[in-house]
């Protein structure tokens, strides 16, 4: 199962120490984790990650003992964290392990990146201690909405709108984006077989993405390519933006902090998710320069 990994083209794995293995396969699940991370990773692999145990459970610490050693590693998923404390814990263990991999540590002439932490939220006092969690650690890079674990400790029952979880989803977003994390990963879709369930996968993530998600959990690999198209800027959304930026580019020459483009009024709100969007297809590795070229005499109105 980890070999065929390496085959998929995703923006972050994640190997699992927590759910999926037993605790008397815990030790074996370490080794065998650990010597994975030790071989060359394929290029269609932009990171890894291991979602170890909570730090509740007793296990955290040599999960971390084991898979800090390993090389190949971007970032670590942190389940079941209901407070700051959870993640000053991993921090306090990253301090002492892997002090050059401290955010404020690598320089320029550094080879290896900072490790990132990503908190998963599956509670009731997770999402009311959002803020304190947000400021934790410096490690953070975003959070991922847990919602069965979620919906388990709310006696909750999940259905097709997932309205029961808009509340959770929305805060969760909000308070990533008030902390300036750049993830927020969406609850997992657990339909994936077959034409309806990649259908309901697909307005999953439109809806995640509408509430302002920029990733989705993926537990097969049959759902990736329509996660990766449905949070991926589309034709017409990419085209719309290079309008904007470059008559907004035209606009300002003249002074003119509000305009017009098809009727529409554009201002500074509007352009930044034009820049924003345009960020976001220069990560998704698509080429701008033909729809630059297409519209460079584009005009503010």
């Amino acid at each position: 199962m980890m070999l065929k990994s390496l085959s998929l083209n995703i923006d972050c794995i994640t190997y699992d120490l927590e759910d999926s293995v037993t605790l008397t396969k815990k030790p074996e699940a370490r080794t065998n984790i650990c010597q994975f991370l030790n071989r060359d990773r394929p290029s269609n692999i932009k990171e890894t990650a291991v979602r170890i145990n909570s730090i509740e459970s007793g296990l955290a610490e040599e999960d971390l003992n084991s898979v800090l050693k390993a090389p190949d590693l971007d970032a670590l998923v942190i389940p079941k964290v209901n407070s700051a404390s959870d993640l000053q814990f991993v921090t306090d263990v990253l301090r002492r392990q892997l002090p050059e991999r401290h955010p404020t540590s690598p320089g320029p002439e550094s080879q290896t990146s900072p490790i990132k932490l990503l908190a998963l939220i599956e509670s009731a006092k997770a999402l009311t201690d959002l803020s304190s969690i947000c400021k934790a650690s410096p490690y953070l890079s975003g959070l991922i909405f847990a919602a069965e674990d979620f919906a388990l400790d709310l006696s909750l029952t999940r259905t097709p709108s997932l309205t029961e979880f808009l509340f959770a989803r929305s805060s969760i977003v909000t308070a990533a984006r008030a902390h300036n994390l750049p993830s927020t990963i969406d609850l997992v879709c657990t339909s994936y077989k077959g034409d309806d369930g990649l259908k309901v996968l697909e307005e999953e993530c439109i809806g995640g993405k509408g509430l302002g998600f920029n990733g989705k959990q993926c537990i097969h690999p049959n759902q990736v390519d329509v996660a990766q198209r449905a949070f991926a800027p589309g034709d017409a959304e990419v085209e719309w933006a290079v309008r904007i930026v470059i008559a907004d580019e035209k606009a300002d020459q003249h002074g003119r902090g509000a305009w017009t483009l098809d009727g529409k009024m554009i201002d500074a709100p509007v352009v930044g998710k034009a820049k924003g969007t345009l960020r976001k297809v220069e990560a998704c590795g698509i080429n701008l320069i033909a729809l630059m070229e297409k519209w460079k005499g584009q005009e503010p109105e």
